[in-house]
């Protein structure tokens, strides 16, 4: 695949991103895939929200956007008070349809960049503790899961709970670097 242009979402991006986590989610569901997200969950206001707050990231191919993802700075509903050392990556998400092989790892990778550009060490998620499968993408991927968040808030549903997992990123080597051979 070709390198997809990355860049920083704006206000005019956000019903394409509702369209791709609708799409995304609709994706999960017909893979039984349940708990994760539903369409309809998060509208426009979501992302421009995070846009104010943080980071969302779009992914175009010939100005086709195929993928995103959230990249906030701090996160206390899930991993409480926590020194600025990590980036938070939310809603990484691809268009199955549209997406060139391989984006959702590619995107990943761009995201710990991101967060190593930034100065942090260490790039977190967190999945529905549910969902093996994700799960074991981001185990495969070298996270480690660090931990377990009961009842954490959700926009647009009810609280849920997840699984921890961090990378540690080492400075002065890119991320590609820690893939598995």
């Amino acid at each position: 695949m070709n390198e997809p242009r990355l860049r920083l979402a704006d206000a005019s991006d956000a019903a394409a991103l509702v369209r791709l986590r609708d799409g995304a989610a609709r994706w999960m569901l017909g893979r039984g895939i349940t708990g994760q997200w539903r369409p309809g969950e998060l509208g426009e206001d979501h992302f421009r929200r995070v846009m104010t707050s943080g980071e969302v990231w779009v992914a175009e191919d010939r100005s086709r956007l195929f993928g995103a993802w959230e990249l906030w700075w701090a996160d206390e509903d899930a991993w409480g008070p926590q020194p600025p050392v990590a980036g938070y990556v939310h809603r990484l998400m691809v268009d199955r349809g549209n997406a060139p092989a391989g984006a959702g790892r590619r995107l990943l990778r761009a995201a710990e960049r991101r967060v190593a550009e930034a100065g942090r060490t260490r790039v977190r998620l967190d999945c529905l503790a549910t969902n093996a499968r994700l799960t074991a993408y981001y185990l495969a991927e070298r996270y480690r899961a660090v931990g377990h968040k009961a009842g954490k808030p959700q926009p647009g549903g009810a609280p849920k709970s997840f699984t921890l997992l961090e990378k540690t990123l080492r400075p002065g080597r890119p991320p590609e670097a820690d893939r598995r051979a």
